[in-house]
């Protein structure tokens, strides 16, 4: 890979840091900027770690410059909209020239942060965030982000996770094309012509290998199940710890009792692409993270996009007068969205839910990624039907959608909820007809953030539906800023609300 990693870069300075817990957050370090020549920090550390007295504390101190946390001060209280409309210039940032031993990736526009910990761009949160950029009249920062994604597109052939150095090894749930359309609103296929090229290396990408994958077999995000039929999954292309969460994964490696450590730390950064790290979703032992099989499950969500991507294509090659390319597309696309109806349908549990590839027989349980294929129309009137009365029941919690019902302390199980779930899920249902419905889950989540907000002061990127509180579990506390929670909930109060009277 061109750009160096941390771990590459510093050896066992790296992992000495991280496995000692200099830094309260994994993160830290990662998105250090080095005081000086990588290669001569290296060999400096090498030459005095075994000295009398020697601490690393002080070496990490004297050699790197560390971020700031990058909380955004509250400011006086006032509104949650103006409050909002604050924070888009104050999440802004650009970087458009490499630094030696830095992690973090230049880009040759403008972007935003999510916020709190996450100081660099990410790819599915910023479609979300886009959402309240366009309503707030900051369209030159929304098709700033797509330039970038195009950029990251041209110069790496995918959409990295996030724009470091050590997440160039993995991409996350692929929503460029859905970018492309919201703003070309008007006319979505003359967005997809015009980003025809970007969006057939995307398909590359994702389908990379899919002509050497025998049936029962898997390469890289590509599986092929016992009867011939083609799907995908999240993957990376390391099999080392994840280098901001280094310990964290040495830990629960050692935990899988009589698992390969590499086939562990695989599964977790497939987890980290998929943008759910982490969920039981993952987990053979929902309550057990070093049962994680991430590599083991086509998700829904997953296809669904991906068979979007595929009409998006043929949609654009039509556009351009490629009859034989949109045919190729189209074709593909209502495959996928068959396989959809047949594999990934539970017609006994009235849901949609991922497939464990290897054992398709194994039932998989009702989670919020089973209203995308609805977000994406992809689905019947009779699924959508039964699926609405599926989340009513077990995923509608007092404060909005639940990300699953697990109770298992990751973040993205219950209580959680997340703006992007929000917002797939009650745009799912109202383009299904299923309008009160989707107005109750915006009115809940729009009005818990609210009332968060009153009592914080602050815009966070999960929230607990159960209660009105800040979400938590996971890796890493709550962070504030925040990208996707603004977007969704203006795209809410000034649209989907807003139309549903």
């Amino acid at each position: 890979m061109p750009d160096p990693t941390p771990y590459e870069l510093y050896g066992d300075l790296f992992v000495a840091v991280q496995m000692g817990r200099l830094c309260d957050d994994g993160k830290t370090f990662v998105d250090a900027r080095p005081r000086g020549e990588p290669a001569a920090i290296r060999a400096r550390y090498e030459a005095e770690r075994g000295e009398p007295g020697f601490s690393l504390a002080d070496f990490l101190h004297a050699h790197f410059t560390l971020p700031g946390h990058g909380d955004t001060p509250p400011g006086p209280r006032v509104g949650i909209r103006e409050h909002i409309r604050a924070l888009w210039p104050l999440l802004v940032r650009e970087h458009r020239t490499a630094l030696p031993g830095d992690s973090l990736l230049p880009l040759p526009e403008p972007y935003l942060v999510p916020g709190g910990r996450f100081r660099e761009l990410y790819y599915w949160d910023s479609y979300f965030t886009m959402q309240g950029l366009l309503i707030d009249g900051r369209r030159d920062l929304a098709e700033a982000l797509l330039a970038n994604f195009a950029h990251l597109l041209g110069t790496y052939g995918f959409i990295p996770n996030a724009t470091r150095s050590y997440m160039l090894s993995r991409s996350q749930p692929p929503l460029f094309y859905k970018m492309v359309a919201l703003l070309h609103a008007d006319d979505p296929a003359a967005g997809f012509a015009r980003h025809l090229p970007a969006l057939r290396i995307e398909h590359a990408f994702w389908m990379a290998g899919e002509d050497r994958v025998g049936p029962g077999e898997a390469h890289r995000r590509v599986l092929r199940l016992a009867d011939g039929a083609l799907l995908n999954r999240y993957w990376d292309e390391r099999c080392t710890p994840r280098e901001e969460s280094w310990r964290e994964d040495v830990l629960t490696s050692q935990a899988a009792h009589g698992r390969v450590p590499t086939e562990v730390w695989r599964d977790l950064r497939a987890g980290a692409e998929s943008g759910w790290d982490f969920s039981g979703r993952w987990c053979a032992d929902p309550t057990d993270m070093a049962t994680i099989e991430t590599t083991a499950i086509a998700p829904v969500d997953l296809n669904a996009l991906l068979a979007g991507l595929e009409g998006a294509i043929a949609q654009g090659a039509a556009r351009q007068g490629d009859a034989t390319l949109a045919r190729d597309f189209k074709q593909r696309a209502d495959t996928r969205r068959a396989l959809l109806h047949t594999r990934f349908w539970r017609g006994d549990a009235g849901h949609f839910a991922d497939l464990h590839w290897r054992h398709p027989e194994r039932p998989r349980p009702l989670t919020a990624a089973a209203l995308v294929p609805l977000y994406l129309g992809l689905a019947r009137p009779e699924q959508a039907h039964a699926l609405a009365a599926q989340v009513q029941q077990h995923l509608l919690g007092p404060n909005g959608l639940l990300t699953t019902p697990l109770h298992t302390g990751q973040q993205w199980d219950a209580p959680n909820g997340w703006a992007p779930l929000q917002w797939m899920g009650a745009q799912g249902l109202a383009r299904y007809g299923h309008t009160a419905l989707a107005r109750d889950i915006a009115e809940r989540w729009c009005a818990s953030v609210h009332r968060v907000y009153l009592d914080t002061g602050r815009l966070l990127e999960k929230y607990d539906v159960t209660q009105d509180r800040p979400g938590g579990g996971g890796e890493y506390e709550t962070q504030d800023g925040f990208g996707w929670t603004n977007g969704v909930y203006v795209a809410f109060r000034e649209g989907l609300l807003a139309a549903c009277g």
